[in-house]
């Protein structure tokens, strides 16, 4: 039941590729008013189209922020954590999954990136 309450809140399939590890509400710095920082891990499942037999779970990528839609008229945002795949064999080769529900060069998500451009404004993101 709790994981069908968060998926009517956060991001649009975002529940299918990550676990919730951590949700707190903290201080932000810039603003000077509390905002929500959830924090999610992507779960160990090898991306689509290549061989688990291959590759390797390789630890994970620096954490990146995403603004989302505000909870309670708090400023929420996803620091999401991804794993790096890396081949068996050919060390060199290292793979991780896409996500097209983060909009192309913004750090928030489309679905909020397209909801500020339908209302005219486009908040400036939250970067750690």
């Amino acid at each position: 039941m709790e994981k069908d309450l968060l998926r009517l809140v956060l991001p649009a399939k975002l529940l299918d590729h990550f676990a919730i590890t951590e949700v707190k509400e903290v201080l932000d710095n810039d603003t000077k008013k509390m905002c929500y920082h959830i924090l999610l891990e992507e779960y160990n499942k090898i991306p689509e189209g290549y061989n688990e037999q291959e590759y390797e779970s390789k630890g994970f990528y620096p954490a990146k922020t995403v603004q989302d839609f505000p909870i309670r008229g708090k400023a929420v945002f996803l620091i999401i954590t991804r794993r790096r795949w890396r081949h068996k064999e050919r060390k060199e080769e290292v793979i991780h999954s896409d996500y097209t529900f983060i909009a192309e060069g913004s750090r928030i998500t489309k679905e909020l990136s397209d909801f500020l451009k339908d209302t005219g404004r486009y908040a400036r993101g939250h970067d750690k």
